[in-house]
């Protein structure tokens, strides 16, 4: 059986634009703030929708923001 992940660079991307809070994040994305530290810590994937728009806002391509990674076990 194999395990999916999806990790993030949002918290240093967040911390190379102006340290911007993830209130700030979470209001140009259009979610809650809580939303935005569960896929920060990697508890929650984002929605296709929403990690796009978190790209958009630090004007990066989607695969530099997040990585997926299949894990066999």
């Amino acid at each position: 059986m194999s395990k999916c992940q999806i990790s993030n660079q949002i918290r240093r991307l967040r911390f190379e634009h102006d340290e911007m809070t993830q209130q700030a994040l979470a209001t140009a994305v259009g979610v809650t703030r809580q939303t935005i530290l569960a896929i920060e810590a990697e508890r929650y994937s984002p929605s296709l929708e929403v990690a796009f728009k978190i790209a958009a806002v630090f004007q990066r391509p989607l695969e530099e923001v997040f990585q997926y990674q299949q894990e066999q076990t």
